[in-house]
């Protein structure tokens, strides 16, 4: 599965340097963007997630995955209020590791701020496998203190959205080794990618 990913990422950047146009934008944002809508009484998910299957039948299967997870944890979240949700901030962050000439992106942040004032700060985890696990949790989270220094850690949240499971500091804390094992785990991916990159040219 991560050779499969590195290999679409591959692809994808060769299609950039040929000038080739793109597959249609990110797969997910559309189920993303209808959740929010859902969190903030725009509309229902159930309703909107229909909609974009009857639009694509390529969301068919993964869709209302996506949708049944996430309505699993968020009514369980709703259920100990009826209080209105307001949308906090946008939150977006570029992370550079100089050591590996990269920069991780993190955007897309769903942000709520409940009746006591409180901002949430949820992450979304999209992919039907693997199921995130605490110490991939755990690289996340440590990864999202860096990204937004201004957030209380205990306000961070991972959701891995198709198992409905949430993952924060206070389940998952943080042992002190999370950028070592960040930043070996990311020079091992690039490896591998510049082996693979190889077989394309």
């Amino acid at each position: 599965m991560r050779q499969s990913a590195l290999r679409a990422d591959i692809r994808e950047d060769i299609r950039r340097e040929t000038g080739e146009v793109g597959g249609g934008g990110d797969f997910y944002s559309p189920f993303w963007a209808d959740a929010k809508a859902h969190v903030f009484g725009g509309a229902d998910l159930r309703y909107l997630t229909a909609a974009r299957v009857n639009a694509n039948a390529r969301r068919a299967n993964l869709y209302p995955q996506l949708r049944d997870g996430f309505l699993r944890w968020w009514e369980e979240k709703r259920r100990w209020t009826n209080m209105p949700f307001k949308p906090g901030r946008k939150l977006k962050a570029r992370i550079k590791f100089p050591n590996l000439d990269a920069t991780v992106k993190v955007d897309n942040i769903l942000t709520v701020v409940d009746a006591n004032d409180d901002e949430h700060i949820v992450y979304s985890y999209f992919a039907p496998e693997p199921a995130l696990n605490h110490e991939s949790a755990r690289l996340g989270l440590w990864l999202l203190s860096r990204a937004f220094p201004t957030v209380p850690v205990n306000e961070l949240r991972i959701l891995d959205i198709i198992r409905g499971n949430v993952f924060s500091l206070d389940r998952n804390p943080l042992g002190g080794d999370e950028e070592f094992e960040f930043i070996a785990r990311y020079a091992r991916l690039i490896e591998e990618r510049d082996k693979l990159r190889k077989e394309y040219d």
